[in-house]
């Protein structure tokens, strides 16, 4: 693993990747230490175009949309890291629990998993959102119950590989408790796969999070959000096109040097790339 990690920022996929993700998460991160207005503050006419002061014009309220953009991709980073890190964290408990018990347990958690899936993701996060409120933490919760049966299929293949392995079955006659084997033996073993698929599902949670900003049942008004500042200033594109261009390309460039950054690992790691698709 140290030694792929090292390995793929040398590649051409992996250092292009990185240093795109570096730079969409300084703007989101130190954004609002530069943004010139307070992200709520009117300062002009609606819709205005670039000017002095205004490189980017103004919205649908008047306000700067440099200095809403500068604010917006803290909210994109943290709703979608946090689905992702609850959504692994649920996901390897699940897997690890059906691929090594050997027991009913396995075939009850998967078939739960497959209820979940053939759910359409987003149809469900609307109907989650709609029932439960809009809320950070629905929306956070509902992304990750979206994410955890994909992981927990990827937990329980590499789970299933390993568990058959010398290694484990000389710590099961050690009679080492399975907790312990867990932890020490299989765990360590599968963090590679793991590892790989972390792009796809955090580029996924970008997406799904952005959607429901989007469509209004999200994060509300005044919050300043990429996806949000999308939605509501539609109706301005042909008046300042600016105010729509500047969140969707950074929205753009965070997936895709997520996604680079993913394949690279994987790659680094001897995972292909169609087969980390195939879990989708």
């Amino acid at each position: 693993m140290n030694a792929a990690r090292l390995r793929f920022v040398r590649t051409p996929t992996g250092l292009v990747g990185s240093l795109l993700l570096a730079a969409v998460v300084a703007v989101a991160l130190l954004g609002p230490l530069f943004a010139p207005y307070a992200p709520d503050e009117p300062v002009g006419v609606p819709f205005s175009g670039p000017a002095e002061g205004t490189p980017f014009g103004t919205d649908f309220l008047g306000r700067d949309v440099l200095s809403r953009v500068l604010w917006g991709g803290r909210s994109v980073l943290a709703l979608a890291g946090l689905a992702t890190l609850l959504a692994y964290a649920g996901g390897i408990a699940i897997g690890l629990a059906a691929g090594y018990s050997r027991s009913l347990l396995d075939p009850v958690l998967m078939r739960a998993a497959d209820v979940m899936l053939s759910f359409p993701a987003l149809l469900f996060l609307l109907v989650l959102v709609t029932g439960a409120g809009t809320s950070k933490a629905v929306l956070v919760i509902g992304v990750a119950l979206v994410q955890m049966p994909l992981i927990a299929r990827i937990v329980r293949a590499a789970t299933l590989e390993q568990s058959v392995r010398g290694f484990v079955e000389a710590a099961v006659a050690r009679g080492e408790r399975t907790s312990a084997i867990l932890r020490r033996e299989i765990l360590p073993n599968i963090a590679g796969p793991i590892a790989a698929d972390v792009g796809l599902r955090f580029t996924y949670a970008i997406i799904l999070v952005a959607s429901v900003n989007f469509l209004g049942l999200g994060l509300q008004p005044p919050a300043a959000d990429w996806a949000l500042i999308i939605s509501e200033n539609r109706s301005g594109l042909t008046l300042n096109p600016y105010v729509i261009l500047v969140p969707a390309a950074l929205i753009s460039l965070l997936t895709i040097s997520v996604n680079l950054v993913g394949d690279a690992i994987a790659r680094s790691l001897g995972i292909s790339t169609a087969r980390r698709r195939l879990v989708r």
